[in-house]
């Protein structure tokens, strides 16, 4: 059984900067957001993070792919926050408040994976991103927060595309 990546030898600098580079990024990015808001999609801005700088030449981290994927999941969350509204007060045999609120998150992923794989825009954190809006609700702050980190995080990893490796 092996312990550590058969690459860290030969790629120990790159796992060093690149995930410093990460912790820099993200505490810039972490530290105006929280003047804005305290949003539960932290976490799938953290996985972003990850993807960008531990996967950078993976399909996942193209830019297409975390903007446009993030995108999906905002709109995807913002809907079925509104789903969830609207069925917050009409209870049926079926659908009883316990299932709604089971349920309409669940659908928040799965329409955010659906849309996301048609449009090519496959970002798994962005999955997140729509779970946490649907949970949590939203605000115009919010969604500002999360465009602007993926932006930046985008712009990072292009700026710094000759110095980052695929540590994975």
């Amino acid at each position: 059984m092996q312990i550590f990546d058969r690459k860290l030898k030969k790629y120990f600098p790159n796992y060093i900067l690149q995930s410093l580079l990460a912790t820099i990024a993200l505490t810039i990015i972490l530290y105006f957001e929280n003047i804005f808001t305290n949003t539960a999609v932290v976490a799938s801005l953290g996985a972003t993070t990850f993807i960008i700088f531990a996967m950078p030449k993976y399909t996942t981290a193209q830019p297409r792919r975390v903007i446009g994927g993030h995108i999906i999941g905002i709109i995807a969350g913002v809907f079925c926050f509104y789903i969830a509204s609207l069925a917050q007060n009409r209870e049926s045999f079926f659908l009883t408040q316990n299932i709604l609120k089971i349920f309409i998150p669940s659908l928040s992923v799965g329409l955010s994976i659906f849309v996301m794989v048609i449009t090519n825009t496959e970002h798994p954190p962005a999955a997140g991103t729509a779970l946490g809006i649907t949970i949590q609700g939203w605000t115009y702050p919010t969604m500002l927060v999360i465009l602007t980190t993926i932006l930046l995080l985008s712009l990072f990893k292009y700026l710094l595309k000759a110095w980052l490796k695929d540590l994975v």
